[in-house]
């Protein structure tokens, strides 16, 4: 086996990243603290070719060195928006039809590993702020909450890592999605 060279991973330009079709998927950050966490984001956000990043409330802005850090890049790629805060986030999304899915423990949330998503529509994905999670009234108005299975001592993930699996998972599904429904 032999590891391979930057240069032999075939990735597209920033260019033809704009142009590229994109995942159907928009994830909601709301009120991250950590500017390493948000540009964490952003790479993995570039990797699935989502749509968009909307950066809601007290979570930092591009450009900014700290952001840049874990990015590499990524916000030069990837598209965002920043809204003062995620209810008027979600009321745009709603607005343009996207399901609105909560990642967050709630009484009714669904697994995972278990839930399957409505592809015929697109997907927002809120991911809530370091200690306190998701807001109540963005979990009030979304479709569904999403709980990540867990079975150590913690109460939570990291967001970035948090964001890893979700999009990682869904990614998965949808490309499934696709096949079947082509």
């Amino acid at each position: 086996m032999k590891k391979l060279k930057n240069s032999e991973l075939n990735r597209i330009s920033v260019d033809e990243f704009k142009q590229a079709k994109k995942t159907p998927f928009i994830v909601v950050l709301d009120n991250i603290r950590s500017l390493s966490n948000i540009g964490s984001v952003f790479r993995t956000s570039d990797a699935f070719r989502l749509e968009a990043i909307y950066l809601c409330g007290i979570t930092a802005q591009p450009p900014h060195r700290e952001i840049q850090k874990t990015a590499l890049g990524a916000t030069e790629s990837v598209e965002w928006k920043y809204f003062e805060n995620t209810l008027e986030a979600v009321q745009s999304l709603k607005q343009n039809k996207y399901q609105i899915l909560a990642i967050e423990q709630a009484k009714e949330s669904v697994m995972l590993d278990e839930f399957i998503p409505d592809f015929n529509t697109k997907c927002a994905f809120i991911f809530g702020n370091e200690v306190k999670g998701v807001q109540q009234e963005i979990v009030d108005l979304s479709d569904f909450c999403i709980e990540i299975p867990q079975y150590g001592t913690k109460h939570s993930f990291n967001i970035s890592v948090s964001v890893g699996i979700v999009l990682w998972d869904m990614h998965q599904k949808f490309n499934t999605f696709k096949k079947i429904s082509s």
